[in-house]
Formats: C-alpha cells, sequence, structure tokens
C-alpha cells in the first residue's frame, strides 16, 4: 500500500488520470484504494459515543497528501475530473487542457489570482468584496474549466489551514501550441479505455463532463462497439 509522496506520484504517473476518492459510476481509480487497500470508507477512529478521535493510518496519510502532491510539484490535483477531486499526471496536463479547457475572461478570481498570485478562499473574499457561496461556486468552476488548480495548503490559526488556488497554466507546464481538441478527446479516451477496458458512453461522458452522444462518436473512432442483452451499447479496446 502507498504511504510515501514519491510512490504516490509514481502511481499517478502510470495511470495518467485518477480520482482522489471512489466515486460510483466514475470508472477511473482512485488513490485512496490504493492507499487503503480496498474502497472502504475507514477514514477515522471514532470513541463509543462517536467523537472523532483521529484519521485512520491511510486518511493520516492521504489528507496531507493531497495537498503536498502538488505543493511539491508531483502530481496535478483539482476538480478537474468527475466534478470532484481528481489526481492528473503533470505529463497529460496539456493534453486535457486541450480537450476541455473552457475560458474564463473577465472572471474576477482569475483577475485576482493572476494579479496577486495563489489566494485562498478567505484571500479571494477579500480581494474580490465577494461572499462565500460565490466564491466556492467560482473555484470549483474554474477548476472544472481547467483555468484553477490546488496550489499549496496555507498555515492558519487552527486544525486545517486553507488550499490555495492557482492558474493551471502558471502552476503546471502548457505549451502554448496544444493537440488539437478532438485528437486530444480520443487520445483521453484510448487512456481511459485501456484502464476499465470496456465502457459505455455514459461512463467515459461522466469523467470528462462530455455530452453522452460527442463520448459515443469518439469511442466509435478508437474501439470496437457491440450492443449488449440489454441493448446497451459498451465499446472495448482494439
Amino acid at each position: 500500500m502507498i504511504r510515501t509522496l514519491a510512490a504516490a506520484a509514481a502511481w499517478v504517473d502510470d495511470v495518467g488520470l485518477a480520482l482522489l476518492f471512489p466515486k460510483a459510476d466514475v470508472v477511473l481509480p482512485s488513490l485512496w484504494e490504493q492507499v487503503n487497500g480496498s474502497p472502504e470508507q475507514n477514514w477515522s477512529i471514532r470513541d463509543e459515543d462517536g467523537k472523532f478521535v483521529s484519521w485512520s493510518e491511510p486518511m493520516g496519510f492521504l489528507w496531507p497528501a493531497k495537498d503536498e502532491l502538488p505543493a511539491q510539484g508531483l502530481v496535478c490535483v483539482g476538480k478537474h475530473l468527475a466534478r470532484v477531486v481528481a489526481c492528473v499526471s503533470p505529463r497529460l496536463v496539456p493534453l486535457l487542457v486541450a480537450a476541455n479547457r473552457e475560458p474564463a475572461e473577465g472572471d474576477p478570481v482569475v483577475s485576482a489570482i493572476r494579479e496577486l498570485g495563489p489566494l485562498t478562499g478567505p484571500e479571494l473574499r477579500e480581494a474580490t468584496r465577494r461572499g462565500k457561496k460565490e466564491i466556492d461556486r467560482s473555484i470549483a468552476s474554474l477548476h472544472h474549466r481547467l483555468v484553477l488548480t490546488s496550489s499549496h495548503l496555507v498555515e492558519h490559526d487552527g486544525p486545517w489551514g486553507a488550499l490555495a488556488h492557482d492558474l493551471l497554466d502558471r502552476k503546471w507546464s502548457v505549451p502554448t501550441t496544444l493537440a488539437a481538441r478532438d485528437d486530444a478527446r480520443r487520445e483521453l479516451a484510448s487512456l481511459v479505455l485501456e484502464g476499465a477496458r470496456e465502457l459505455t458512453a455514459a461512463d467515459l461522458a461522466g469523467v470528462f463532463g462530455w455530452r453522452r452522444k460527442e463520448a459515443a462518436a469518439i469511442l466509435d473512432e478508437v474501439a470496437d462497439g457491440r450492443d449488449d442483452e440489454a441493448g446497451f451499447r459498451i465499446w472495448t479496446r482494439r
């Protein structure tokens, strides 16, 4: 089981794309399963009254690791896939950007981070004069659109600290010239199919947020399709 940042980074680089924690109906592997040995949610140790005592050993490693991996430049971490926290190998960041980036020109959160550097949620609220709910929604959307990404943990008074967010292009190496969008999407579809061995259009759409019709068209280009007994179209590796 994984217990070092180097091992976690090597595993993410090997699989390319992963979730931090497993999510039902998402076909990507999760770093949690590699750390814990199973998808079971044994996250904490509690007393007889159910009060939190400490993290379990696997969670004790993974909780700080999710912030240290991007801080040390080992793994791109953010809400970039399936609208949950995901781990992306740095080598695949340009491909994911080419396939899925959505523009965010004029966004006040982006403008603040571009001018001031990586900022936490509270710092963004102060810089933009906007409320917590609005800032939290903006951060999540900008991660999904591959404009922002996790940078590092800023220690505050108290037990948790706050996550700073940075421009993805500033945090990671993203070349000016990227692959064509369709080519990038075909390559990503092939990568997910390699790990899952077979996919439905809904499986692929769920990972990247694509329309099912578009996901089906891409799978037709890179895989062999068949209809199962229930009439669902399934694609397998060629």
